[in-house]
């Protein structure tokens, strides 16, 4: 009988501090980022009774500190093969340290890279970053997305993402929060601006245009300790949503993550 599971994902870790996600399929087992120390990332594979010897491959998202604290003492320690664009090797060379060449990989913006049962399709996001991008994983008709670190979303973008089975979507600060907070104006420029963070309100806007009849599950991800709440953002997204007429609660449901604990394994 055909397995009806296409993936298992868990976000290991999702905030300002620091952003890792684990995916598996029958064939092959990934992260997707390792913006934490390689110690905490160990420990959060083990909260799901997984370990960094099973991994694949790291696929980068793109240079900031947050995304790839832990890229390169995983990969020399484990023999972990890295996949990131160009530009992104570029800018965080210095950032994770020596990789073998065995290890080093070009996954360029727009392709689809197909690792043993399963195609990922990286598409570009807007961040100040070299060349930030995201992923759409896919496997018998099923697909789950990550987008954060975007300060807004493009057509094309929502186009490439439409009607997946889950999201990691991100609601990165709210409003007010942020504009009466302590960051200097400079930075708050920046999280507000184009090449920015997506707010609770955007993200929900973004997850209205994008969900569709698939869609069960999405996850609220990248949420800033100063400037958001769990529960600010969750009910952000929850009522954006049936204010659009969407079926929250019974045909999907919104899920919260951690900056520093696992999700439980969930299966798409």
């Amino acid at each position: 009988m055909k397995n009806e599971e296409a993936f298992k994902v868990s976000i290991l870790a999702s905030g300002s501090s620091g952003n890792s996600l684990y995916i598996e399929s029958d064939k092959k087992k990934l992260l997707v980022d390792a913006g934490l120390s390689g110690k905490k990332i160990t420990s959060l594979l083990s909260e799901i009774d997984r370990s960094p010897a099973d991994l694949d491959g790291i696929l980068v998202t793109h240079e900031h500190k947050d995304h790839i604290h832990g890229v390169g003492v995983l990969s020399r320690k484990h023999g972990i093969d890295i996949y990131a664009n160009e530009k992104t090797w570029s800018a965080m060379s210095t950032g994770i340290g020596t990789i073998k060449p065995e290890h080093k990989h070009i996954f360029e913006l727009g392709k689809t890279k197909t690792f043993g049962d399963m195609d990922v399709e990286s598409f570009g996001v807007s961040h100040d970053a070299a060349e930030p991008q995201f992923y759409s994983f896919q496997k018998d008709n099923k697909s789950f997305v990550v987008l954060t670190d975007t300060g807004y979303c493009s057509d094309r973008v929502k186009g490439t993402i439409q009607n997946a089975n889950a999201y990691l979507m991100e609601s990165n600060h709210d409003l007010n929060m942020l504009r009466m907070g302590n960051y200097p104006w400079s930075l708050k420029q920046r999280i507000l601006g184009d090449m920015g963070h997506l707010s609770n309100e955007d993200g929900a806007l973004v997850a209205g245009e994008v969900l569709g009849d698939k869609t069960k599950r999405i996850y609220l991800g990248h949420l800033s300790r100063e400037n958001n709440l769990k529960e600010l953002a969750h009910m952000t997204m929850e009522h954006s949503l049936r204010t659009q007429g969407l079926g929250v609660g019974h045909d999907f449901m919104v899920y919260d993550t951690d900056p520093d604990q696992a999700t439980e394994l969930f299966s798409i």
